[in-house]
């Protein structure tokens, strides 16, 4: 590294380049190396159609092995079935990526009659076309290789970072591995890259405002993007990245003292316009577009419908719930389920101890909890608040709003809720029952209940099944709750019944399973034909995003293959896919772990260089030109700030996660390793500035001795492999071929934990168990 190298005099604008200076403008993502003949760029040609071929191969080699359903493809596949047989299911993903898959399922004829249900079933027993699911993702993996070169080559990179970036993509197991099963991860990380290379495309026309070919790169970047956060919601991270860069070049654009002359604000709120247009609203219309294609094929009754409301399940045909909902009227004894836990109101006999473990006092009432299975003494009769007369006692209909009594029949007392502590929440009320004296004498109020049912509207009838219900205590306004958590041994572990001050939950939530109280050949069993009822776009939408981002923060569960973020770019663990005893084979999804640390290493020295940059800058001692300086932060630190966007949100998160998750970072992080090899061998802006002044001085002489005018602010373009001296573009080949031969290598000693065959001996097995992997058959 030179300091303002050989005494030549350089531009300098002074201080640490803005990532909005016109400088900066010129070098964010790079330029594209202009093209000077027919056989201009040929080398980066072959070398793209080499790397494509050999991603094709990777990806689509043994792709049938195993003929068995593998992980997640127990999920994902079914997903396709359930799509292709037009049932309703629920999955805490958008569906543009299921779609992809249900979409080849109808390709090849597939009817969906196979449920993936369990890992291990046998495609070729259920004859299911499992190659042309499979197919699918590994398509997609093989041209994100492709897409990886083509940013480097579209951002101004010399051939042999590029091959790096597209190398380590190329070669890397977890790619590899994740792209050849019926997955998801390789829909979300093609989407990426291309959202990536759509706006490098873009920036670059950042002079050409408002033009076709703007406009065009404009969309795709929105479209790319959009299908990115339509497949996993992780992809609004992709959104912060490139939106991040849009800040900054309209940050830019608003600059007074622009090169290229002051923008007027109606002019800048043009700009401002197009980009909410392109990379906003564009996005979001696709993004609902699939919510949309998503519920006008799921019209059949499915294993969604528990997910959703009543109001909802009627949009489905054949729907059980509506199809058996009865109504209730008062003096009925009814079963009560909750929603989320499936237990139902329950009472015994039993009291509650007079102390807890923590040293709190209970009332000492009947036990009120939750019991998972049928039994007579979930049995509870609807009493009104104000008996009816003796002559006219029964027929009354029990309303939304209504004010109720419970009384549990087995024991005969009523259901009471008071101010004192629940036994595991003190913030919470204790539920527990009374006998009949004191629940119409002085504790009459403590037993009234208010009947709020979801979505009413006005006084709606109460129905078993298909009314979902809150019971609010009247005098406290709290609701009935409860919780997985087990009560202890006094309570026959079963669940905790208490009343929540927070009335809003969804977890509030219950049901009337069942009407005991019916004769079986009652008028009120009998049934009619019921029409499907439609509800608005927008509320079906609004309703099951809730339901998705509910169950997705629900998953914190342990799973013996999880994995914390910190243990990612050092590949400290892997996961399990698949297993064969007979011959020994596994799928180990893995990453290579050569590639990651390399990339994971060169992370941290472009953290490294930042970092004594600006300290050098502030002792006065400028290590770097601004050209080279301008490149490095703005080109390369755009690519660091994909890794950071898609990696360091997960430290926040508390749900399960696994090393896939890392698979779009890690892609961002090859683009890093590409670019920050390049910078080390790229440090000489003298033979940079001569390249200019000789290219500008030739093609003067070519016109006649005219200049060429490009327009004010507009910079000379000049091929990667110019700005790199013979000696140092031979040092960046050798490097670059050392790393890519250690890659290959790694790869290939890792190839057979990916592709599942050949088997290996408990030896081999031993082997590859570099940081302690918890690989199968080491013994």
């Amino acid at each position: 590294m030179s300091t303002r190298q050989k005494g030549v005099q350089t531009p300098k604008k002074g201080g640490l380049a803005s990532p909005t200076s016109e400088s900066s403008k010129d070098q964010i993502n790079g330029l594209r190396p202009q093209k000077s003949g027919g056989g201009a760029e040929w080398d980066y040609r072959i070398a793209l159609f080499v790397i494509t071929a050999i991603a094709f191969v990777t990806r689509f080699w043994g792709i049938s092995h195993p003929n068995e359903v593998v992980f997640d493809e127990v999920h994902f596949g079914k997903f396709a079935s359930y799509y292709l047989q037009r049932t309703y299911f629920f999955d805490v993903h958008p569906p543009f990526g299921k779609l992809l898959f249900a979409l080849m399922g109808w390709f090849v004829g597939y009817d969906g009659h196979f449920h993936f249900d369990n890992i291990g079933d046998s495609y070729i027993t259920n004859n299911v076309p499992y190659v042309a699911f499979r197919a699918m993702p590994a398509l997609l993996g093989a041209l994100t290789v492709p897409t990886v070169f083509l940013i480097m080559w579209e951002s101004g990179y010399t051939l042999p970072a590029a091959i790096v970036a597209s190398g380590l993509v190329l070669f890397d197991n977890a790619h590899i591995g994740q792209t050849r099963l019926i997955l998801l991860d390789a829909t979300l990380v093609f989407a990426m890259s291309v959202s990536v290379l759509c706006y490098v495309r873009f920036y670059k026309l950042r002079r050409e405002p408002f033009g076709r070919k703007w406009w065009k790169w404009l969309l795709l970047t929105g479209v790319a993007m959009s299908c990115v956060i339509s497949t996993k919601y992780v992809g609004v991270f992709t959104f912060f990245t490139i939106g991040s860069a849009v800040a900054l070049d309209l940050w830019g654009l608003l600059d007074i003292n622009r090169k290229e002359g002051a923008l007027s604000l109606p002019e800048f709120g043009k700009h401002f316009a197009a980009r909410v247009f392109g990379l906003i609203m564009v996005p979001f219309f696709f993004y609902l577009f699939w919510f949309q294609v998503h519920f006008a094929i799921l019209y059949r009754s499915g294993p969604g419908d528990d997910f959703m409301s009543p109001a909802f399940q009627e949009t489905l045909s054949d729907n059980i719930m509506t199809a058996s909902s009865v109504g209730i009227d008062y003096y009925d004894s009814i079963t009560m389920r909750h929603k989320e836990t499936k237990t139902y109101l329950h009472s015994h006999p039993d009291k509650y101890p007079l102390r807890y473990e923590d040293g709190r006092v209970s009332s000492q009432g009947q036990q009120v909890t939750g019991y998972p299975f049928n039994d007579t003494n979930n049995h509870w009769q609807v009493i009104p608040a104000q008996p009816f007369p003796e002559d006219n006692l029964l027929g009354h209909r029990v309303k939304s709003g209504d004010l109720v009594k419970l009384r549990h029949l087995v024991t005969d007392t009523y259901l009471l809720s008071h101010d004192v502590a629940s036994p595991y929440y003190p913030t919470n009320q204790e539920f527990t029952t009374v006998a009949l004296e004191e629940a119409n004498g002085k504790r009459f109020n403590d037993t009234l209940f208010e009947l709020r049912i979801e979505g009413a509207k006005g006084k709606s009838d109460f129905k078993s099944m298909s009314a979902h219900f809150k019971l609010i205590h009247f005098p406290t306004k709290v609701a009935m709750w409860t919780h997985t958590k087990p009560l202890p041994e006094w309570a026959y572990k079963q669940a905790e019944i208490n009343g929540n001050k927070n009335v809003q939950l969804s977890s509030n939530i219950w049901y009337v399973d069942d009407i005991p109280s019916i004769p079986a050949d009652s008028e009120r069993l009998e049934k009619t034909e019921r029409k499907i009822k439609h509800i608005p776009f927008l509320k079906k939408y609004f309703e099951l995003q809730r339901a998705i981002f509910f169950h997705n923060n629900a998953l914190t569960s342990s799973h013996p293959y999880a994995s914390q973020p910190v243990q990612w770019p050092f590949l400290l663990r892997g996961v399990s896919f698949w297993t064969h005893n007979d011959t020994r084979q596994q799928i180990y999804f893995l990453g290579n772990p050569v590639g990651w640390w390399i990339a994971s290493s060169l992370l941290a020295v472009f953290a490294g260089i930042v970092g004594a940059d600006q300290l050098s800058q502030r002792r006065g001692v400028d290590s770097l030109d601004e050209r080279t300086r301008s490149r490095f932060y703005n080109s390369t630190g755009f690519f660091f700030l994909a890794w950071a966007s898609h990696y360091l949100p997960f430290y926040l998160m508390g749900r399960q996660l696994f090393l896939h998750h890392y698979l779009p970072a890690h892609l961002a992080s090859a683009l890093v390793t590409g670019a920050l090899l390049e910078f080390v061998f790229n440090l000489d802006p003298v033979a940079l500035e001569q390249n200019v002044d000789s290219k500008m001085s030739s093609s003067s002489s070519n016109k006649g001795g005219k200049s060429s005018a490009t327009g004010p602010g507009t910079k000379r373009v000049v091929p990667a492999k110019d700005r790199v001296s013979g000696n140092g573009m031979l040092a960046l080949w050798g490097a670059a071929g050392v790393v890519m031969t250690v890659v290959v290598a790694g790869w290939w000693f890792f190839l057979p934990l990916t592709y599942g065959k050949p088997g290996l001996s408990a030896e081999e097995v031993v082997r590859r168990k570099w940081l302690g992997y918890d690989l199968h058959f080491a013994k």
